[in-house]
């Protein structure tokens, strides 16, 4: 059931049309999106008389086009937590203001000086149970296909994920994932590599599930609750759950930085992230935010499995994401 505070707002967003002031708020688009405008953009157009306007999908190369070039038309956007240190290390991002965003409540894992989450999701194990005999319950049963036939559904981008379950499942501790052992990564990889179907969305990740293509894969977890939802014969499980989040940032020479503060300020609130989680099953990043959260939804968040959680190590990958993507590359034309 949807909070009846955001339900209340809903109906103010004509107020949002005449706004005196605006701004451009930038995501992926699909469900996501929507649910970032009905949670964050709606009430807080109403509160502060602001209009803010949709753009995206998020693009890195146009992001940092922008800035070099001085013409930033983009004012907050919603990134990978790993781009987001990455473009402050190039000084691409403005240093946020916390007078104006109050981060006592926030997860201390989704903060930086020029980044807060927007909010975090798991990749979980998920399976097809009309495919499977018997319901895996670990990574390492994802590399066992003689016990688990069928396709796995893998995330194709060289990005926070792939490589750490594949470690995991090998045998290595969460604790001793980082510096990644590359080597023994894509090695565990080989293992099932002509049984994986790549995916790049969350609607491709949906399907393969949810049609049997696959039998299990790893998927983000606010994917696998609306499939549950609907009643499909989906299973998951939390063990070794890997924490991943996006994270809001300003470009450096955004044209409406004071409006985009005030944005980040609202949607990362108690209120702002308990909207969007209910709408999402995606957790909120602002701890308060549980206490307002219907408590029927508590078992599909990952905050409700943060002792089977591994935090990715977003500035590992920061810093190592571009050397790692030649090497993803390459072993993916193999």
């Amino acid at each position: 059931m949807r909070n009846s505070a955001l339900a209340l707002t809903i109906g103010m967003a004509s107020m949002a049309a005449s706004a005196s002031e605006s701004m451009s708020f930038v995501s992926w688009g699909g469900s996501t999106q929507e649910a970032q405008e009905e949670a964050w953009a709606v009430p807080f157009s109403a509160i502060h008389d602001i209009k803010v306007i949709q753009d995206g999908p998020t693009d890195y190369g146009k992001l940092k086009a922008m800035v070099e070039s001085g013409n930033v038309q983009w004012d907050l956007v919603d990134v990978e937590a790993d781009f987001a240190y990455r473009a402050a290390a190039e000084g691409l991002l403005e240093p946020l203001d916390f007078s104006v965003i109050d981060t006592t409540n926030i997860d201390p894992r989704f903060v930086s000086d020029y980044g807060i989450g927007s909010f975090y999701f798991s990749f979980v194990l998920a399976y097809n149970k009309n495919r499977l005999s018997s319901e895996p319950s670990s990574w390492q049963q994802l590399f066992d296909l003689e016990n688990y036939p069928g396709k796995r559904a893998l995330y194709k981008w060289p990005s926070p994920g792939v490589l750490e379950l594949a470690l995991i499942a090998d045998g290595v501790e969460p604790a001793n994932l980082y510096p990644l052992d590359l080597d023994r990564a894509f090695a565990k990889l080989d293992t099932i590599k002509d049984d994986i179907i790549w995916w790049g969305g969350g609607a491709q990740s949906q399907q393969l599930l949810a049609s049997g293509e696959v039998s299990m894969g790893m998927f983000w977890n606010g994917r696998v609750f609306s499939l549950q939802a609907d009643g499909l014969p989906v299973g998951v499980s939390w063990k070794d759950n890997l924490v991943m989040s996006d994270f809001l940032v300003i470009p450096k020479g955004a044209k409406n930085k004071d409006a985009a503060m005030k944005f980040l300020a609202y949607s990362t609130s108690a209120q702002g992230q308990a909207d969007f989680s209910t709408l999402t099953a995606y957790s909120p990043i602002n701890t308060k935010s549980s206490e307002i959260i219907d408590a029927g939804l508590n078992a599909y968040l990952p905050t409700n499995y943060t002792d089977d959680q591994v935090s990715l190590d977003y500035q590992y990958w920061a810093k190592n994401g571009l050397e790692i993507s030649k090497r993803w590359n390459n072993w993916l034309l193999k």
